[in-house]
């Protein structure tokens, strides 16, 4: 016997995660490859910074920290982090 609702949950998509979007929005406007990296490269950085939090939780004083660990710690230039 087939669950009624079979058809419908066999065409169902879990929705994309936050790095799928970026990747698929930084394609859709023809950035290099390797710009593309980079963005994506950043953006873990970040989340993985704030212990996994989404972004949207986040702000500008999450962002001053993340920043001025990149500046103090990291020593990334600050032409870098533009």
């Amino acid at each position: 016997m087939i669950h009624q609702g079979f058809a419908e949950d066999k065409t169902r998509q879990k929705p994309k995660k936050l790095l799928e979007q970026a990747r698929e929005l930084i394609r859709l406007k023809h950035y290099s490859i390797r710009t593309e990296e980079a963005y994506l490269g950043w953006m873990k950085r970040f989340i993985l910074y704030h212990n996994k939090r989404h972004p949207k939780e986040l702000g500008v004083v999450e962002i001053e920290a993340f920043l001025s660990h990149l500046a103090i710690e990291e020593n990334v230039a600050g032409s870098t982090q533009n």
